[in-house]
């Protein structure tokens, strides 16, 4: 059994992402002061009492037979299949409204736990006027205040009531996570849908259509769990306009640093642009394991070695990410996608691989061998050893005589030797240079 998960709902405005933020203590969904905002829906992973549980945020619900808002209302729909237990959220300072009671009669039908919450219940006369909300038929209402965070222990409490003693309430650490990230309109989020071969995340030809950093789970046939973050398209800081698309770009780095893996999304029909490569280096400047797709190959008119050009430029592009595997995929046929969980697999172990001491020391030997360490005004580099001190990515420390006798071109030929004598695609290397005392 995996752990709990709870579905946060209720119409526009009411405060739903402030409430996340507070029940899983980071500002993950974005939060602004008018409706709309949150469109799909949004994961994350909340912690009470040592307990964890899995929080759904969702898209404002509203009866509007209008195309966003359908979808909007379809992945809220879903969130809600998938729960085990659902946050009803309404407000305190508009009262029952009817989107309140057409939404409370959804619930009804789902016969799973609902906890109703009056959110913007700041002080204690709002909190007082609570009653009204009985007229939903939800039970007892808890008078809460996302802002301010009063009243949401209860909440707390109250939804591991619902929870078999014997539900798992730790998450495994082996999941292995990863994201999409790319320029806009690169079909990461079709990506997410061809994959788990459903309508998870909304997808639009409109630029900008995902603006949050959205969590999937999923396990594969052979029982290795993953956690799929789709983030919103990281644009050129001069066409973002609005705060919610900056916050988008901030959620998307966000987004890179929780991963371990990244899957750089780019566009076969448009090509490799400037901006594929500044998202690429967020990703290798953040250590993480990387993986090159190249979306949308069932779009291109194929000449007969536009396979070998197509690799041969992104080699030429992306000199720095020579690690990186090189994917040819299509969300739309679902063209080698696969073969994708089985890479992050291999990359994900490649990570997390450790080498004894005594071998690397042997590879350094023969290295320096092959070639011997340069010299600077008479002075010659001495390397004494070298330690694997950290794995995800693999760090070395390299232990040496003078720090300034060690240049850029042999550190980074230490390192080539290293990725040709074990087994480390898909993820960087960090070598770290220390003089001995």
């Amino acid at each position: 059994m995996s752990i709990p998960t709870v579905a946060l709902v209720g119409r526009p405005n009411v405060g739903k992402s402030t409430v996340f933020n507070r029940l899983v203590g980071e500002r993950i969904s974005i939060v602004e002061d008018y409706p709309g905002v949150t469109r799909d829906r949004i994961y994350a992973k909340g912690e009470w009492l040592g307990k964890e549980f899995r929080l759904i945020d969702t898209g404002g619900i509203e009866m509007i037979d209008e195309p966003i808002m359908n979808q909007i209302r379809y992945q809220a729909q879903i969130a809600i299949d998938e729960a085990d237990v659902i946050l009803f959220l309404t407000s305190a300072r508009e009262g029952v409204t009817d989107a309140d009671e057409e939404l409370s009669m959804l619930l009804h039908r789902t016969n799973k736990p609902v906890i109703l919450l009056v959110n913007k219940a700041d002080n204690p006369e709002q909190r007082q006027q609570v009653w009204e909300f009985y007229s939903l038929g939800q039970g007892d209402p808890f008078p809460v205040s996302g802002a301010h965070g009063t009243g949401l222990g209860d909440v707390l409490d109250k939804i591991f009531t619902y929870i078999p003693e014997d539900a798992q309430t730790k998450e495994n650490e082996d999941v292995i996570k990863f994201s999409f990230i790319g320029r806009p309109n690169v079909g990461k989020s079709s990506l997410v849908n061809a994959i788990l071969k459903e309508q998870r995340v909304i997808v639009s030809d409109m630029e900008g259509t995902t603006r949050e950093a959205v969590d999937t789970y999923f396990t594969t046939d052979n029982g290795r769990e993953f956690n799929m973050i789709d983030t919103a398209g990281i644009r050129k800081r001069g066409k973002v306009y609005e705060n919610t698309e900056k916050y988008s770009v901030l959620r998307a780095l966000s987004a890179i640093d929780r991963s371990d893996i990244v899957c750089l999304v780019i566009d076969a029909v448009t090509g490799i642009r400037e901006q594929d490569k500044k998202v690429a280096g967020y990703a290798y400047e953040a250590g993480k394991g990387i993986v090159i797709l190249v979306n949308k190959w069932d779009a291109v008119d194929k000449s007969e070695n536009l396979f070998e050009e197509f690799t041969k430029d992104i080699r030429a592009q992306f000199q720095y990410l020579e690690f990186a595997p090189i994917l040819f995929v299509s969300a739309k046929t679902g063209q080698r996608l696969n073969r994708l969980p089985e890479l992050l697999e291999m990359i994900y172990d490649n990570r997390h691989r450790r080498i004894q001491s005594s071998v690397l020391n042997d590879v350094l030997m023969d290295a320096v061998a092959m070639n011997p360490t340069p010299t600077d005004k008479g002075r010659r580099l001495k390397i004494y050893y070298m330690t694997q001190v950290a794995v995800n990515p693999p760090t070395f420390v390299v232990f040496v005589n003078d720090l300034e006798l060690m240049h850029f071109s042999y550190e980074r030929f230490l390192q080539n030797q290293l990725r040709d004598s074990f087994y480390f695609e898909g993820t960087p290397i960090k070598l770290i240079v220390r003089e001995r005392e």
